[in-house]
């Protein structure tokens, strides 16, 4: 066992966990891949894990714990649905009780997590959630709103291209709106959160576009820009193609509006536009949601790597 690196093993052998996969053999710093999981044995995932040299089944955590690999596994990421991360986690923290879950469902049995606003609170956690697609791209930027001004309501729109969004994402949707509203208000700080996502059928495929806005208190424009451009910056540390498609946008709100569920609330309303271009390691790059998605996962294990292994790098 290489003493630099923990191995790592993917539950999920679709786009996501396929695209996660590429990511941990070309760039993983303190992770290296130590099984693929599936349970289709004819899937895409599967048969590239295999010839990629990284051991696989088609028999989900069952097989996974059957695999002689499974002794060496510290943390495991689950790309599966909401409903099954729930028995995974249960059914592998049954047999390894210390294990790390890194969960790219909508689940949230565990903190949610985006990196750049509070990856480092979490790190000796269990399992974290990785809230969804469309939170990692959103998130950060009510946090960047918020760390100015008071925000009482943030509202998020999520457009993915339909040809990215596999069988799980489909089956999620309900997952992704609940989960991505809490965690607007949990850690991006908004009193009151709201998200949409739309599938985008058209064709050539769409890149994933991402709308933000806030109503917040009134505050100087110029330090919620640098706010939001700093966190933009920050992202892109880890999703390349992460970025601002313009200037952001205010309104002052002189007459109060009716949030529903805040109330009347006059305030400053700040519109932020993003793009999310993928760094096509699986998919085309127009699939930035799978893209922000598995980077932000990777980030979050290579930082709770780093620190499990102190001990024996020090």
């Amino acid at each position: 066992m290489n003493s630099t690196k923990l191995k790592a093993a993917i539950i999920g052998s679709g786009n996501i966990g396929t695209d996660l996969m590429i990511k941990i053999l070309r760039h993983g710093k303190h992770l290296e891949m130590g099984a693929m999981v599936g349970i289709d044995p004819a899937s895409d995932g599967l048969a590239r894990a295999a010839r990629l040299g990284v051991a696989t089944t088609h028999e989900g955590v069952e097989g996974l714990a059957r695999l002689p690999q499974f002794a060496d596994i510290d943390i495991v990421f689950d790309a599966t649905s909401a409903g099954a991360h729930v028995s995974n986690d249960a059914f592998l923290r049954s047999l390894k009780p210390g294990i790390r879950m890194v969960d790219l469902t909508p689940a949230a049995i565990g903190p949610y997590c985006i990196p750049v606003v509070n990856g480092e609170q979490h790190l000796d956690a269990r399992n974290v959630n990785m809230v969804t697609c469309g939170g990692q791209a959103t998130i950060p930027m009510v946090a960047a709103v918020s760390r100015v001004a008071k925000v009482h309501y943030g509202e998020i729109v999520a457009s993915i291209s339909s040809k990215s969004a596999g069988p799980g994402t489909r089956a999620n949707i309900d997952e992704f709106t609940e989960t991505t509203s809490k965690a607007i208000e949990a850690v991006g700080g908004a009193a009151k959160g709201k998200a949409i996502i739309v599938l985008n059928p058209a064709e050539p495929p769409l890149m994933m576009r991402d709308t933000v806005y806030t109503l917040s208190d009134f505050a100087d424009e110029a330090a919620i820009a640098a706010s939001v451009e700093r966190m933009a910056a920050d992202v892109r540390a880890y999703v390349p193609g992460y970025r601002l498609k313009q200037r952001v946008q205010f309104d002052r709100i002189e007459e109060p509006l009716l949030i529903p569920g805040v109330g009347r609330i006059a305030g400053l309303k700040t519109s932020i536009f993003l793009e999310v271009e993928g760094a096509a390691h699986y998919l085309p790059s127009y699939a930035g949601n799978l893209d922000i998605m598995t980077s932000a996962a990777l980030r979050t294990a290579e930082s709770m790597a780093a620190k499990l292994l102190q001990p024996l790098t020090a």
